[in-house]
């Protein structure tokens, strides 16, 4: 074997090799992509889940649940052509079912307050999320932009009632305790907290309801003020009564003992 096939040969094996090389980083990079892409479809399936399960059932309209179902089979389709081993037929099921319930009205639940700081905090972050799901759908062309702008602005609004929602409770839990002044300031909260978004229409008629209970409750402020008033003049004259006919008897007394 001369010089130039011997060359040759090494040549060759070089070339395979590389090309073996290349072929099997491709086929790394391509199953660690499908990877990816199954977590990122899994996770914004139960993601989707999440929120139809714990945001406040009265955040939940008709049109958010829909478009949270829409994202959760669009996700179970994903899943499918990746060939991942998640039981995606098992969850689509799930979703007919869930989708059914919706459209019959049986899926509705009683509302739930918000009453502690963290619990509004926890639904603000899902109400975001809400916001990056709806705004992607739009962007992919899953959702009309008529029906995506109403949406991404309901959500805007939900997340300032949320804030709004923690104030009145609040304020309802300082009304059974009589702590009027304080309940008042936190209706005035609640009312500061919706005018960040009084373009919504439901905004304004919140704000309309939180100024209604505000006069309220400053009526009782005032009438529990003068109540108040009077009670602490009639303990007045009462201890001047007192003071005099002990006076008198003191008087009396003194007179007998001269």
């Amino acid at each position: 074997m001369d010089t130039t096939l011997i060359v040759i040969f090494f040549a060759v094996i070089v070339l395979v090799s590389i090309a073996v090389i290349v072929l099997v980083q491709a086929r790394e990079k391509a199953r660690i992509e499908r990877a990816r892409k199954a977590k990122s479809s899994e996770d914004g399936f139960r993601l989707c889940l999440r929120l139809l399960d714990e945001l406040p059932p009265q955040y939940l309209t008709r049109d958010i649940k829909s478009i949270l179902l829409m994202r959760a089979e669009d996700a179970c389709r994903e899943l499918k052509g990746l060939k991942g081993a998640q039981p995606v037929d098992d969850w689509e099921k799930d979703l007919v079912t869930r989708r059914e319930r919706m459209q019959d009205g049986a899926d509705e639940r009683s509302p739930v307050r918000i009453d502690s700081p963290a619990r509004a905090g926890e639904v603000r972050s899902m109400l975001q999320s809400l916001y990056r799901i709806i705004e992607s759908m739009q962007k992919r062309g899953r959702l009309d932009t008529k029906l995506a702008r109403k949406n991404l602005k309901l959500t805007v609004f939900l997340v300032h009632k949320t804030t709004a929602d923690f104030h009145v409770a609040q304020a309802r839990d300082m009304i059974r305790q009589k702590q009027l002044r304080k309940a008042i300031h936190a209706y005035h909260l609640a009312s500061t907290e919706m005018g960040k978004t009084k373009d919504h229409p439901l905004a304004v008629k919140s704000i309309k309801s939180y100024r209604t209970r505000i006069k309220e409750l400053e009526d009782m402020v005032t009438t529990e003020g003068a109540k108040s008033q009077e009670e602490e003049k009639h303990r007045l004259d009462k201890e001047w009564d007192t003071f005099l006919h002990e006076e008198e008897e003191w008087k009396k007394k003194a007179d007998y003992d001269d």
